[in-house]
């Protein structure tokens, strides 16, 4: 085994009462599991309140972010990997095509309509207000770095393909 730059630290049970100079020795998927859930469960909850889903949030902005209008199965393709499943972004556009969010033109193109658009124009203020909410106490510094070192550890431990050798 090739040697690790740095200090090598053992590796503690999870602990979600650990101290500020036991958290070296936390796993990271624990943490980072744990912040996913409970950032996505207040996201998710906030939108529910509006009668909308985090995944008509993403197809709205998707059918909005690009630079042409994007095609159901170009949607489908782009977002199903964030979706709980590989049918829910078809179910999704199907959703918004019935609440007069998107709307398919001729060339079997989605847009949104006023309604959509009104729709992603407040979802964003509202994930802009959550984003708040989780980012309380934390300077953009500190987000930065953070980011920095999860960026870091992905990168470690990506792999090439199914093999589940390092890159």
């Amino acid at each position: 085994m090739e040697s690790l730059i740095g200090t090598t630290t053992d590796q503690a049970p999870a602990n979600p009462a650990a101290t500020d100079d036991m958290l070296a020795t936390q796993p990271i998927g624990y943490w980072s599991g744990l912040v996913h859930v409970a950032v996505t469960r207040h996201l998710r909850d906030a939108m529910a309140r509006l009668d909308v889903t985090q995944p008509q949030y993403w197809v709205l902005n998707r059918v909005n972010g690009g630079p042409a209008a994007p095609s159901r199965e170009e949607v489908v393709a782009q977002l199903t990997y964030l979706a709980d499943g590989p049918h829910e972004i078809a179910r999704v556009v199907d959703q918004l095509l019935h609440r007069a969010w998107l709307r398919i033109d001729d060339g079997q193109r989605l847009h949104l309509t006023d309604a959509g658009e009104a729709a992603r124009a407040r979802l964003r203020e509202l994930a802009t207000e959550v984003r708040a909410v989780v980012h309380k106490g934390i300077s953009d510094e500190e987000y930065v770095a953070a980011l920095k070192v999860l960026r870091t550890m992905v990168a470690n431990v990506e792999v090439d393909g199914a093999s589940g050798n390092p890159v």
